[in-house]
């Protein structure tokens, strides 16, 4: 999926009450994973939720492929996040009272997929991320890197052509970060995903096909790393 988004702003207030704006750009062509980087409080979290239409725009637009989908109502924005993007938080924000089975297939259901399918679906994805074994166990009884794989799993289950990243691997181990970060590079290549990446982390920026630096609210670019 082609993304687009250019001259965004969203205006806080800072500490001072006077207005804090913050101003994004950035292209991202289909199969292309993408590294955000910055310190914190400078942004990147703010520009993944505009682009996953999770807070409302004050100026720009957004488009994904030819539908400028920052123009749409909030109910057709809904459809739009629930069938196109998938979105990993690094606080896994798994559902306690739901199984980790459960917690995957939430992703279904939100876009009224048959429940066989996905099901079948979401076995697999377990089963590649290694917590297929874990699929009957709530988060409280999941390790953080299970809990990071499920909520992996949940946010890929539909297949959205775009996929955003917000520290996935800032809670994790060296381990269970690699594993993340593979995935992530499978899916631009093995289905053609477009991957944001906001990270911290230099081995994660690294993996990326190009990397942005965020400062003052503008994406700054630090050139490509040469993946295929």
């Amino acid at each position: 999926m082609l993304v687009r988004a250019h001259g965004l702003s969203k205006t806080f207030r800072g500490p001072d009450g006077g207005p804090v704006p913050v101003l994004h750009g950035v292209d991202v062509k289909a199969g292309e994973c993408v590294a955000v980087a910055g310190p914190s409080g400078c942004g990147k979290s703010t520009l993944l939720n505009l682009l996953g239409l999770l807070e409302p725009l004050d100026a720009g637009e957004i488009w994904l492929d030819d539908v400028c989908v920052s123009r749409l109502s909030r109910r057709s924005q809904c459809r739009v996040r629930g069938r196109s993007i998938g979105y990993i938080f690094q606080s896994f924000l798994l559902i306690a009272g739901l199984t980790a089975l459960e917690n995957v297939l939430l992703a279904a259901r939100y876009v009224g997929r048959p429940r066989p399918e996905a099901l079948a679906e979401a076995r697999r994805l377990m089963d590649r991320l290694g917590v297929v074994h874990r699929a009957d166990h709530y988060p409280a009884q999941l390790s953080g890197g299970e809990q990071q794989r499920v909520a992996y799993c949940r946010a890929v289950l539909n297949a959205p052509p775009l996929v955003l990243a917000d520290e996935p691997t800032g809670n994790l181990d060296d381990g269970h970060a690699t594993v993340i970060l593979a995935e992530l590079r499978a899916l631009c290549r093995e289905r053609g995903t477009s991957v944001i990446l906001v990270t911290h982390r230099a081995d994660a920026a690294a993996r990326a096909d190009r990397v942005f630096r965020l400062r003052e609210g503008r994406l700054e670019s630090q050139g490509g790393n040469g993946h295929s």
